[in-house]
């Protein structure tokens, strides 16, 4: 059985927030979520996380996960430290299982090392493994001591290290492998005789090193992975990062975005191949774009479907579907619960919300379509609006095929509109129209003769 414990206990007060760190997002995610996420990849088994300040805003978060919490002790004169953290959760370690060491502020680390870890750990019958990496600049990390034969003697946490143990590259990611009873045994020998007063986790590697146990280090490739978050800034890092991944990862399957480093794209969006995305766009959430589409412009698309050869010019799309071939924007917004069907025309500032349109319909500019049923081939004039709502209570309104709704009317819900009815531009129409009827709804235009000139407008003061 491999089983994680993930640290997420810290207080993150470098984040200035009142937030718990593993709580903050990158790509739309909590830090502690692609940890989680993560995990499951890679196949563990169960997840142990340690939680602290914040605890109650953590577990709430993650509520719907099978996860085992623990909770460190937050109280004057508590023993501290990354062993005291995961002292917490080792009661849920069988001897027999592989304990893997996490952070929840790590979130860049990767299944494939995690299961690499894993891998080399078991084939070298270690008790212990530590997961290193070489870094130019070391500042901040423990450092790896080894002995001439270049096994690990011990890691030096930095606050505690001399100046020769400071010039070392080879630093330690802070996860770690061990068999459960070994763990079990070196957490009850260490201690907190060292310049914070803390239990290290680190100091296992020593006990273990000195009682006889097997002791090896497995190098990453990518240092990037090890990368965690303590401060805002390097929030954004990770953010950049995360960003970077999921861009490549869907050119590589064949989309083309323009300018991967101003496109917003989180790891739940699927999109089909040669479809092209331009800079600015923002795609969120669970959200699905077809093949041969083209989004341009400060486009944002949260939740939503998008079908084959579709165009989106500068526009909101919420917890939308639309059809293959539409024609969406500029400036136009879909809100919640819209459904378009197959080659649909959106133009200009027009606004949908919890409506149907029909094929081949359209709503050219300026119109608000809200809470309506539209057929197909139904035209939408400019300044249309649909009048849903009287205060306390939302109604709907039905567009059967081919009707023709015109410029400036007003469709006060709920009518229906019967199949070819024509309303005539400037209407308000509160009572249903038949089936190819024409309805005018307003007042008869009266032409006075003369009347300027009688009123004496027309003349020179």
């Amino acid at each position: 059985m491999n089983i994680a414990i993930i640290l997420a206990a810290g207080e993150g007060t470098r984040m200035k927030s009142n937030i718990p760190k593993v709580l903050h997002k990158i790509c739309g995610k909590p830090l502690l979520e692609y940890v989680l996420n993560t995990c499951e990849k890679a196949k563990i088994d169960k997840n142990i996380v340690i939680v602290g300040n914040g605890k109650d805003k953590v577990i709430e978060s993650f509520r719907n996960e099978e996860i085992i919490f623990k909770e460190q002790p937050i109280y004057e004169g508590a023993p501290y430290g990354t062993g005291f953290a995961v002292m917490q959760g080792i009661d849920e370690v069988p001897d027999d299982s592989n304990v893997i060491i996490l952070y929840g502020d790590t979130p860049l680390i990767t299944d494939e090392t995690i299961s690499n870890l894993i891998s080399h750990h078991n084939n070298g019958n270690y008790d212990g493994i530590v997961l290193t990496a070489i870094l130019d600049d070391s500042t901040g990390y423990g450092r790896i001591v080894r002995n001439e034969s270049g096994e690990i003697l011990k890691i030096v946490e930095q606050k505690d290290a001399n100046n020769e143990e400071l010039a070392i590259k080879e630093v330690n990611s802070g996860m770690y492998c061990f068999k459960g009873k070994v763990l079990k045994y070196a957490l009850n020998k260490i201690d907190n005789n060292n310049s914070q007063n803390e239990y290290y986790i680190t100091d296992v590697i020593s006990i273990l090193n000195k009682d006889g146990y097997k002791v090896g280090a497995f190098a990453i490739d990518n240092s990037i992975e090890i990368y965690g978050v303590n401060t805002r800034v390097q929030l954004a890092e990770s953010d950049y990062e995360m960003r970077k991944r999921i861009n490549e990862k869907l050119m590589l399957e064949g989309v083309t975005i323009i300018d991967p480093n101003s496109t917003y794209i989180e790891e739940d969006v699927v999109i089909g191949r040669d479809t092209v995305i331009y800079p600015g766009a923002v795609l969120q959430g669970h959200t699905t774009i077809g093949e041969e589409c083209i989004i341009r412009g400060d486009t944002r698309i949260i939740n939503s479907k998008i079908g084959n050869c579709v165009e989106i010019e500068s526009t909101l799309i919420e917890e939308s579907i639309v059809g293959d071939r539409c024609h969406i924007g500029p400036y136009a917004h879909l809100r919640p619960k819209s459904k378009l069907g197959k080659n649909i025309k959106i133009g200009n500032f027009v606004e949908v919300k919890n409506a149907t349109l029909g094929d081949n319909s359209k709503a050219g500019h300026l119109s608000y379509v809200g809470d309506a049923d539209v057929g197909c081939n139904v035209n939408i004039g400019c300044g249309v609006v649909f009048v849903n709502y009287n205060g306390r209570e939302k109604f709907r309104s039905h567009i059967e095929d081919n009707a023709f709704i015109g410029s400036n009317s007003n469709v006060v819900a709920p009518v229906h509109v019967g199949e070819w009815g024509y309303v005539a531009a400037g209407s308000t129409i509160t009572e249903d129209v038949g089936k190819g009827d024409l309805s005018i709804a307003r007042a008869r235009q009266v032409n006075k003769a003369g009347w300027v000139e009688e009123k004496g407008f027309n003349k020179n003061k």
